[in-house]
């Protein structure tokens, strides 16, 4: 019987799926959201939420775990750079699956899965209103008219 078996096989070996499974979450740390099929989708899910977890405690045991679940040192550095932080006031929930409906080729159900909370705003401030750009052009074109 499959009592209390959460994880699906996803039709792969064990070593395929665990490599499936870190190619996706270092796609959705990258990208900070992921294309995939349903299936694949709600098996990353408590995959991510565990790197999460790890980058919120941010020692370097907990960076040394999450670098042996994941492809690529640039995936590591911006978990814990910039993901962990993000969430290091929430408790869990860190993704979010969203239904997509289905693949024209073969029929398959599609998802999305992304990060709960936006990412934070970029250094530098805020990006200029259209008007103040209008206004700061129209300043522009009349110092070289007068120059």
């Amino acid at each position: 019987m499959r009592h209390l078996k959460r994880r699906g096989k996803l039709g792969r070996l064990s070593k395929h799926r665990e490599s499936l499974l870190a190619n996706l979450a270092t796609a959705l740390i990258r990208h900070n959201r992921t294309k995939t099929t349903l299936s694949k989708a709600k098996a990353l899910q408590p995959y991510a939420e565990k790197l999460v977890t790890l980058a919120k405690k941010g020692s370097l045991h907990h960076r040394r775990l999450a670098a042996a679940r994941l492809h690529g040192k640039e995936a590591v550095q911006k978990l814990f750079a910039d993901i962990g932080p993000r969430f290091a006031g929430r408790a869990g929930g860190y993704t979010r699956v969203t239904k997509l409906g289905y693949r024209l080729s073969d029929a398959a159900r599609m998802a999305v899965i992304e990060w709960t909370e936006a990412t934070l705003p970029a250094a530098g401030g805020e990006k200029p209103s259209k008007e103040a750009q209008r206004s700061e052009a129209a300043k522009t074109a009349a110092d070289q008219t007068s120059a």
